[in-house]
């Protein structure tokens, strides 16, 4: 659990500061500091994508998952779950400062792709770098935030506890049914999509990541079949 308390406590420091400290960020300096970001998890990405061992499987994985996606639309779904949150939330509560900030940082945080990436490696592997490096993101952004909203986007770190515990919990539940090959390549395949996550940061030709979420998890399927047929023999 130590991926989501880092990012939950970088949410709710960060707001306070931005909200008690900081009057108000230049948009030039909020710019550079978000592409720095962006470059960052971009070598990131690349950094655990070069731990795969089966580069083929690799690229059939990014390919299917991306088909599958694109075909289901996964983009679009995470959209409607940030839509279908927005309209819940701000029952009752009109555009009150701490609801706008409330319902901004929680869509946000909470229906991105790499929450549910960072998460599953948190729970696969043990590794909590991609929750790390999304504790830097959203602590830069809520400050940002949190200047301008208030104090509700401090409060949005609970509903993203809880949606990432709920994954890792469920990752690592199931790790011990799993090889450390396919654990490996399923986690090497998730960082080569936060690169992707890093180049839209930077602000290049925007990618539908969430489309590619699918991809994650087709090393499983390849492997787990493949080591079926190898056992036939």
């Amino acid at each position: 659990m130590l991926g989501p308390i880092v990012n939950s406590a970088a949410i709710v420091v960060c707001s306070l500061i931005g909200c008690f400290f900081v009057k108000k960020i230049p948009s030039g300096i909020e710019e550079i500091v978000r592409k720095a970001i962006g470059l960052f998890v971009v070598y990131a990405g690349i950094k655990g994508a070069l731990e795969n061992q089966r580069v083929l499987l690799m690229l059939m994985s990014l390919v299917g998952g991306a088909a599958i996606g694109e075909l289901l639309n996964f983009d679009g779904m995470i959209n409607r779950v940030g839509l279908w949150a927005e309209k819940m939330l701000k029952m009752g509560n009109g555009d009150r400062p701490f609801s706008k900030g409330f319902v901004t940082a929680t869509i946000l945080y909470c229906t991105g792709s790499i929450i549910i990436i960072g998460s599953l490696q948190s729970g696969l592997t043990g590794k909590h770098d991609l929750l790390y490096m999304k504790s830097v993101l959203d602590g830069v952004t809520s400050l940002v935030f949190a200047a301008s909203m208030g104090i509700g986007v401090a409060f949005s770190a609970i509903p993203l506890f809880i949606c990432q515990a709920g994954i890792v919990l469920l990752s690592s539940t199931v790790k011990d049914y799993l090889s450390p090959d396919i654990i490996r390549e399923m986690s090497a395949v998730g960082s080569l999509i936060v690169a992707a996550i890093g180049f839209n940061f930077i602000g290049l030709k925007e990618i539908r990541v969430a489309n590619f979420i699918p991809a994650i998890f087709i090393p499983l399927i390849f492997m787990l079949i493949e080591g079926y047929i190898l056992r036939s023999f």
